[in-house]
């Protein structure tokens, strides 16, 4: 496993979907999850500190957590399989760990609110994950900046192509504090 952080919350400017963008905290491989606008709203909310009258619901799951005795001890992004992201969060309660399976937009809301390390599997980096040079351009693993994919595989990520290429990065490199 490998241990990420919260780099950005982006809005496609083609369809306005978000995406949090977790960055590996050891190396300059980043990971996008698309996630919904509530998600992005409460992560966005905790990681800049805006005081919001009432608990959002990541709050609430946070007290009904410290409430039953447990604590939250990480989240994993532990799986992608046909284009979806799974994640687990990580408790402690009474000497004993539990896994509770979960979005990884929930999973990432709450282990903000819980300033607990979010890590994800390296299978899963090694399929989504992506590396930028100081550009801020895709950098293949083997140092290449562009590699010749075939038709099939164009085919499947036509999807995440069209996404990508409607995101704004002007910003990209800057680091929220």
């Amino acid at each position: 496993m490998i241990e990420m952080s919260v780099d950005s919350i982006r809005v496609s400017l083609m369809n306005y979907q978000r995406v949090v963008i977790l960055k590996e905290k050891a190396s300059g491989r980043y990971l996008p999850i698309w996630i919904g606008p509530a998600e992005a709203d409460a992560i966005a909310v905790k990681l800049q500190e805006v005081l919001v009258a009432r608990p959002l619901t990541h709050d609430l799951l946070r007290s009904i957590i410290t409430a039953l005795g447990a604590t939250v001890s990480s989240v994993i992004v532990c799986d992608l399989a046909n284009d979806t992201f799974y994640a687990r969060i990580i408790l402690e309660a009474n000497g004993k760990q539990m896994e509770i399976d979960s979005r990884p937009s929930d999973a990432i809301a709450l282990a903000v609110r819980a300033n607990v390390p979010i890590y994800v599997e390296d299978s899963v980096l090694d399929k989504a994950g992506v590396l930028l040079d100081e550009e801020g351009e895709k950098v293949e693993p083997d140092g290449e900046k562009q590699r010749i994919v075939d038709e099939e595989e164009l085919r499947k990520m036509s999807a995440f192509r069209d996404f990508i290429e409607g995101l704004d990065l002007s910003d990209f490199d800057k680091r929220r504090s």
